[in-house]
């Protein structure tokens, strides 16, 4: 239920964004994350609006004195509906299907890899490069992580897609084989 909110809702701010043209959908989606940053840095804001023994209109109040003439109308009209319908708790999802449509639409590709040691920035390089080359995206959002049970190797995932070079994987998919054998 709540990814159908996070589209419907998401979906529909996207669209009043490209009514205002391409430049409009990604200052907003900056705008979203500084506000996902402010809301990350002040739990009792979202405490509050999540609150069930405080109304509606108390809620709509408070959003008002914070955020009305800081933040776009499409973002202040976004706070306002979601209030008022008592989808608040699905915010973060909603900043996140539109973060990701916007990120579709300008061909900026997200991608996790995890290596068994820390890459190099020269590595690193190598990595994005070749990502951007077989990718089709014109950009990469670049997220690593080091796992030292991998043993060698890496695993890239980009939506979901997974490539796994890993020796892990190799050695747990030739234990397989191995045991096929055996009872076979």
């Amino acid at each position: 239920m709540a990814k159908l909110v996070s589209k419907t809702y998401g979906e529909a701010l996207y669209e009043v964004c490209l009514e205002s043209g391409e430049d409009k959908a990604l200052a907003l989606m900056e705008e979203i994350q500084c506000i996902q940053k402010l809301l990350e840095q002040n739990p009792q804001f979202d405490e509050l609006m999540k609150h069930p023994g405080i109304s509606k209109q108390e809620k709509l109040q408070a959003a008002d004195e914070v955020f009305k003439g800081r933040i776009s109308d499409e973002l202040t009209g976004l706070f306002e509906v979601i209030i008022s319908k008592e989808r608040y708790k699905d915010l973060q999802a909603i900043f996140a299907y539109f973060i990701d449509r916007v990120k579709e639409q300008q061909k900026i590709g997200v991608a996790y890899v995890t290596t068994a040691v820390e890459l190099t920035p020269a590595q690193k390089g190598q990595v994005e490069e070749r990502l951007l080359g077989t990718s089709g995206y014109r950009k990469m959002e670049m997220h690593y992580g080091v796992d030292a049970g991998l043993i060698g190797g890496m695993v890239i995932r980009i939506n979901d897609r997974v490539v796994d070079t890993s020796i892990r994987t190799k050695l747990n998919g030739l234990t397989k084989q191995l045991l096929q054998i055996q009872l076979g």
